[in-house]
């Protein structure tokens, strides 16, 4: 049941704009969830990382066909190797930020007054997009720009409590696109930085070894990552057809007090 019920919390909080990782660490914090490993940690990012090839399965092929196709075989071609080549060059700011800051994300900055400050402040940031951003260009709109100002906005995510998902889809908002748009660039921005987070992390998990008998503990948790994950992108991409993104805003501040009362009455 532990790691089926963090395998959910993984694959929730990973899509929606909230900071997967400011709820784990305020799970382990109050709830006294401990982490189960590295190890673990990986399945549960390889678990949200199945469910984004699998919802945007038709995305990935098209990119990869346009790349085997080449230049002038279609537009719709034409945009989709555009995008294989935003998604790689939006992804390399997220990267150095990993290598450069990481060891801070997971040691200094993962305080309960750390999280109540990002979570608030990056609710401000998606109330303030909600209302500064046109919203009125679509997906195949999306340029070089685009991507980039977002993929500098995604390494700001290694901090806790900022949420990848979040922050990209607010920087996506500020640059006047749609809701519908932002939110499956941000998602499929994911996909890189969490295989090359997941890969980055094997060398660690071969020095550290495998405890024996977990086999079903990774698996449980794999599964419930990957299942709550897909049916939380479906959602939100619903979601945002007909609503604002104001709901997980407030939910962040709410959320933020808490922490921040429990902190004071401690």
């Amino acid at each position: 049941m532990y790691s089926i019920f963090l395998g959910i919390l993984q694959g929730a909080t990973e899509f929606l704009p909230i900071s997967s990782s400011g709820h784990l660490v305020l799970a382990e914090h109050y709830l006294g969830l401990k982490e189960a490993g590295l190890p673990f940690d990986v399945a549960l990012h390889m678990g949200t990382l199945t469910a984004i090839l699998i919802y945007f399965r038709r995305d990935f092929l098209a990119m990869f066909l346009s790349l085997i196709k080449g230049k002038g075989s279609g537009k719709d071609s034409d945009f989709n190797r555009k995008l294989f080549l935003y998604i790689c060059l939006a992804t390399i700011p997220g990267v150095f930020a990993g290598l450069l800051f990481g060891k801070a994300a997971e040691t200094t900055l993962r305080s309960p007054l750390v999280i109540a400050g990002t979570l608030s402040g990056a609710g401000l940031l998606l109330l303030l997009s909600e209302r500064a951003g046109r919203r009125n260009r679509d997906f195949k709109s999306l340029t070089l720009a685009d991507a980039l100002i977002i993929g500098f906005s995604q390494a700001f995510a290694i901090v806790p409590g900022v949420s990848r998902s979040g922050i990209t889809m607010a920087t996506g908002l500020f640059r006047g696109m749609n809701r519908m748009a932002v939110a499956r660039f941000s998602f499929l921005l994911s996909a890189p930085i969490i295989f090359g987070a997941g890969v980055y992390n094997i060398p660690k998990i071969m020095e550290q070894g495998m405890k024996g008998g977990q086999l079903g503990i990774y698996l449980s948790g794999f599964l419930s990552a990957a299942v709550s994950g897909y049916f939380v992108i479906a959602f939100l991409l619903r979601f945002v057809q007909t609503r604002s993104l104001d709901i997980f805003a407030y939910y962040r501040f709410i959320l933020a007090a808490i922490v921040v009362a429990a902190l004071i009455l401690k």
